[in-house]
């Protein structure tokens, strides 16, 4: 089955995410590639779909953010495209104040992971705002925070309004959130396509090639053929590490019947029945996810041996 890139276009009202996004979609028509573009507005009428060329698919989801009061919709939403078009790539351009993990959670339903590859996190950054972000609000000066610790790529505009050294304390002050980012200064997001694609990159060993992720928020998609010991999988979720944020799958259980939809997040899980019979795909998400022990564990959970 053909896998579709996913781009999280991230970053606080006014940092430059509409013009990254037109210069990637100018980029991808370059390269004869079929996008599609989903806009998030919290208001009843978008203002920046202007920037979407006639190329491109668009939808566009207002009236709420996609990480909390749309979330379904936005589910709904993606698979309707996945449907209808031959996608190579999707952009997500979020709301500023989204935050990353909410909405790569919203990304990622069950019945649509294993159609998708996620390619990263970009957030955009205004130099000068970033450089005053005492004058904001505490939630906001927090979400800010967020939306830089959760990068893939953080990409500075503005920097030609900063002296040399104001430039290396923004860096520093980057880093110390998030030391695993790679870190762009521009002006008018300014950036090569190429520089993006760097995330993931390819490298060879004496027997094999093989593909190492370096993105920081990552999702594993793992398939069950049969039920599972429902005391055996929540053993399994009370030990989970903290670096694991969010859950969701189709599940089957040994001793009852149906499907259950599971959802756990901030350490809570949530069973509900479900009336459907849909394939037993299972999410996870979280940061550098050790995905072949978890692979081993889920699948000696389906064979008993948990």
């Amino acid at each position: 089955m053909k896998h579709t890139d996913i781009y999280i276009l991230s970053g606080f009202l006014g940092s430059g995410k509409t013009t990254l996004l037109k210069r990637f979609l100018q980029s991808e028509k370059e390269r004869g590639r079929k996008i599609a573009v989903v806009m998030n507005e919290i208001g009843q009428v978008s203002i920046d779909s202007h920037a979407v060329s006639e190329d491109a698919v668009l939808s566009e989801l207002l009236s709420g953010c996609v990480c909390c009061t749309i979330q379904d919709q936005f589910e709904v939403e993606l698979y309707s495209l996945l449907q209808q078009h031959s996608l190579d790539v999707i952009y997500i351009e979020t709301t500023g104040v989204a935050h990353p993990v909410e909405v790569l959670d919203a990304c990622v339903s069950p019945l649509l992971a294993h159609r998708l590859q996620m390619r990263g996190i970009i957030t955009t950054i205004d130099a000068t705002r970033w450089m005053n972000r005492q004058q904001l609000s505490i939630p906001l000066q927090m979400l800010l925070k967020e939306q830089v610790r959760h990068a893939d790529v953080l990409i500075v505009n503005k920097t030609d309004e900063l002296c040399v050294d104001a430039q290396a304390k923004l860096s520093f002050e980057l880093q110390a959130i998030n030391s695993d980012a790679r870190i762009i200064f521009t002006t008018f997001s300014n950036v090569r396509m190429e520089d993006i694609h760097l995330l993931s990159k390819r490298v060879r060993n004496e027997h094999e090639r093989m593909n190492i992720e370096r993105l920081r928020i990552q999702t594993y998609v793992h398939t069950f053929t049969s039920p599972i010991d429902l005391d055996v999988f929540e053993q399994w979720v009370r030990q989970l590490p903290d670096t694991i944020y969010r859950m969701k799958g189709f599940l089957r259980f040994t001793r009852t019947s149906g499907v259950y939809f599971f959802q756990y997040a901030y350490g809570t899980p949530l069973y509900m029945k479900e009336e459907m019979n849909v394939p037993l795909h299972f999410v996870v998400i979280g940061e550098q996810l050790d995905k072949q022990t978890l692979k081993q564990q889920l699948d000696n959970m389906q064979k008993g041996e948990g």
